[in-house]
């Protein structure tokens, strides 16, 4: 794979959306793409639509511990390594299925990876700033809020 080229020219992006990515696999995927000579790597994870194809609310809690074991994996990776996290919001699982959980339900699930992912991990500190940002008096994470 180095010899042919192929790592100046791209940079592979490793998608997970589960809550247990095995961090310690995909710190020792990384320096694979680094021995093989990709300088850059980017993270998929995802703020809705990845917890099953009929899901019509979005569990916050889900998608934010995703987040937060990408936040260990870039920590415990070379500190030049990672070019960025594609924050994906899956809409349908397929071209044929329905619709899953439309973006308006998703909005806090959003702003809550955001934040977390812009703040290294979530806090008290950081619920109160979706909370006032999204004028939502109390932001339910292990629940389905209404």
């Amino acid at each position: 794979l180095s010899e042919s080229g192929v790592p100046q020219l791209v940079q592979p992006m490793i998608w997970d959306y589960a809550t247990d990515i095995n961090v310690e696999g995909k710190v020792q995927l990384i320096e694979k793409y680094r021995r093989c000579g990709f300088s850059k790597v980017w993270f998929a994870s995802a703020f809705k639509g990845a917890t099953g194809a009929n899901q019509s609310l979005t569990l916050i809690g889900h998608h934010l511990r995703n987040q937060l074991e990408w936040l260990q994996v870039a920590q415990r990776s070379p500190a030049d390594v990672l070019e960025g996290i594609a924050l994906t919001g899956w809409q349908r699982y397929d071209h044929f299925a329905v619709l899953c959980e439309l973006l308006p339900v998703a909005i806090p699930s959003l702003a809550v990876c955001l934040q977390a992912l812009k703040n290294g991990g979530y806090s008290e500190k950081v619920k109160e700033n979706v909370e006032n940002l999204l004028g939502m008096p109390n932001l339910e994470i292990e629940t389905f809020m209404r």
